[in-house]
């Protein structure tokens, strides 16, 4: 039977099979092979509920850890907590460095004038995204947002806090999912969701609830970096920089440098990413440290190697030989 693992707990794997769900473990050659299974695989099961074969994925992320996703949606609020341009633009990077489908969503509607909306609407229009502002209350945009959820992996992410449990409670109202409160100190949220799981869309499609986090790590290389923001990409469209490697920050004759909104934001990120590469750079070589091993079932693997002045004797012969030495030294003493 084919089915899809919607959730992971512990060596227990919840399979979605023909709308039935099954409580399955693999095969214990799937765990000498290494394969790992995650959430959103298309897996094989038996009879016996055993996960048999892990099927090739078209998508993989490790954090959040899923599997053949298809897009990645941005759940944010404007009030309660407020939307900060900088973790935004920070999670629109991390979403861009999978190379997945984006949508943003901008929650609480209903707590914000129609002004408020039209203004943050042409801000994040000219960083290159179109915002849909939804409200769990009243219902707003999720007409939209259901549309285009359908018939697809989604990825549910963003702050704690901005109401993304909320919003599955109104797209899947069988899911009763925990709703935590705001922070009236901080105005963050709490966390709520613990470990990712995919719930069933009413209309087809999966959802993917992720726990909430504040700051995504930033992992992309500096020459990727300018390639995650659509205002670079629309700038060099028709026309590239002096020189090839141009990080479009004191290279003359630049054509993305300039007066728009989150370059600032590019120039920090950039910061972080030469940091990250130069932090690499000083790792030690790990593969330096290990040798390959051909074991007698014609399975290769990596060891590490034996120091030679800590593990290796000498030979007998060379033994003797300084034994001799050193009588022959006490003689002519």
């Amino acid at each position: 039977m084919r089915g899809t693992v919607i959730a992971v707990q512990a060596n227990f794997y919840r399979v979605q099979v023909d709308g039935s769900l099954l409580l399955c473990t693999r095969r214990g050659v799937l765990k000498k092979l290494g394969q790992n299974i995650m959430v959103g695989d298309h897996v094989f099961v038996e009879e016996n509920e055993v996960i048999v074969e892990v099927l090739p994925r078209k998508s993989f992320l490790e954090r959040p850890p899923v599997a053949n996703a298809d897009q990645i949606l941005l759940v944010f609020s404007l009030v309660e907590p407020p939307l900060e341009a900088w973790q935004l633009s920070r999670f629109l990077l991390k979403a861009e460095s999978t190379g997945l489908g984006l949508c943003l969503a901008i929650n609480k509607a209903d707590l914000i004038s129609f002004s408020e909306q039209e203004a943050w609407s042409a801000r994040i229009s000219a960083w290159g995204y179109d915002p849909l502002f939804i409200s769990v209350k009243t219902e707003q945009g999720l007409a939209s947002l259901k549309s285009r959820l359908e018939q697809k992996i989604t990825i549910f992410a963003g702050p704690s806090g901005v109401g993304k449990s909320s919003l599955i409670n109104q797209l899947i109202p069988q899911v009763e999912q925990r709703v935590g409160k705001v922070s009236g100190k901080l105005q963050r949220g709490r966390h709520t969701t613990r470990h990712v799981e995919l719930f069933s869309l009413p209309q087809g499609g999966l959802l993917a609830d992720t726990p909430g986090f504040n700051q995504p790590d930033l992992t992309c290389s500096v020459v990727e970096l300018a390639g995650y923001f659509p205002e670079i990409r629309q700038r060099m469209s028709g026309e590239n920089c002096q020189f090839n490697n141009c990080l479009h920050h004191h290279e003359p004759n630049c054509i993305v440098r300039g007066n728009w909104e989150r370059y600032e934001h590019y120039l920090k990120f950039l910061e972080e990413a030469i940091a990250l590469e130069e932090m690499l750079e000083k790792r030690p070589d790990t593969e330096a440290n290990t040798k390959l091993k051909i074991k007698g079932s014609g399975n290769a693997g990596y060891e590490p190697k034996l120091e030679l002045k800590k593990y290796r004797r000498h030979s007998r012969r060379q033994e003797h030989q300084s034994l001799q030495d050193f009588c022959q030294g006490e003689e002519d003493d």
